[in-house]
């Protein structure tokens, strides 16, 4: 009898071989938290690199196999995300692959790449800068030869409350009239010096730190705007959380504050307006949270393009990015 260990044996393959105790059809099947690197093409012709969990799908059409390949699946991911810096067109290559792996078992599939992408950032006044980490989630499918791919991405800004600064000027208001009566004569360095003082500005409006969800649906053509999807947002809310903040950083923040009260619903409208000028941007969902400091609980607007077939009321309910 041969002792051979490099005898080669057929192996058996219980996904293919053996029929499930109960048949159905699978809507997805696949691997989820899967630990790889991604790339990211830069303006200036870099890459950057960052650690991802993937998600990986097709469905299981056929009612009576047992499974599918999850290897196949494995594979294709790391030659495809290995290749190349990521785009719509190598998220689609990587698609097709998993159907035609799959090509008896499926006729759908689905990517999701998951990351946080390191972007530094030059403080408002002053010469230093800081690094800012944005949550970035790419999801794309394939599905009767229609691909749609997705970016999301949430950034994190202050808010203050409109209605907070109105009762707060006219505290300050009352303040001013008992300090410096109607029938005396006002000495400028004395209303200076008031100013100043803790007694001046006797009370503040409340503000907060809150976030902008958002996801966009790309139109053919465009690879990912990341960086410019992110600079518009911020640039649409003015108040983005700051890295590096010397003091003169500071108190240019406590202006741009001052000059930008919002609610959550003057938020919303602002990335609705920035969003739709983009022509890049097929579809969007917008969800402005505002973790409110008065209230234990959080203010909320949700917006939309407005688009036939697109993102609608119900999705309201897609899982937050985790931008707290």
């Amino acid at each position: 009898m041969s002792t051979d260990l490099n005898t080669q044996r057929a192996m058996p393959d219980v996904a293919v071989e053996a029929r499930p105790g109960v048949a159905g059809r699978l809507e997805w099947v696949g691997m989820d938290e899967v630990q790889m690197p991604v790339r990211l093409a830069t303006a200036d012709g870099g890459v950057v690199q960052s650690a991802a969990r993937v998600a990986a799908y097709v469905n299981l059409a056929r009612p009576e196999a047992r499974g599918i390949h999850m290897s196949r699946l494995y594979l294709h991911l790391d030659r495809t995300l290995d290749a190349e810096p990521l785009t719509p067109a190598l998220l689609r290559r990587m698609l097709r692959g998993f159907l035609d792996s799959h090509a008896d078992l499926s006729d759908r599939a689905m990517v999701r790449i998951a990351f946080e992408h390191l972007v530094r950032r030059p403080a408002l006044v002053s010469d230093h800068r800081g690094w800012k980490a944005y949550p970035v989630t790419i999801t794309a499918t394939l599905q009767r030869g229609r691909f749609e791919v997705e970016l999301a991405t949430a950034v994190l800004y202050s808010s203050t409350c409109p209605a907070s600064a109105a009762l707060a000027r006219q505290l300050i208001q009352d303040g001013f009239a008992q300090a410096f009566p109607a029938a005396q004569a006002l000495d400028r360095e004395a209303v200076l010096a008031w100013l100043g003082s803790e007694h001046g500005i006797r009370a503040t409006p409340h503000s907060q730190r809150s976030a902008a969800e958002v996801r966009v649906r790309l139109n053919p053509g465009f690879d990912f705007p990341l960086i410019d999807l992110i600079d518009r947002i911020e640039d649409a809310l003015q108040t983005p959380v700051q890295a590096a903040v010397k003091r003169v950083d500071e108190q240019r923040f406590a202006l741009l504050n001052g000059g930008n009260l919002m609610f959550c619903e003057d938020a919303a409208r602002r990335l609705q307006q920035a969003l739709d000028a983009d022509e890049r941007i097929a579809d969007f969902w917008v969800r402005a949270s505002h973790y409110e400091s008065l209230h234990p609980h959080d203010a909320v607007a949700i917006a939309t393009k407005g688009v036939e077939g697109g993102y609608g009321p119900a999705d309201h309910a897609l899982a937050p990015l985790g931008a707290r």
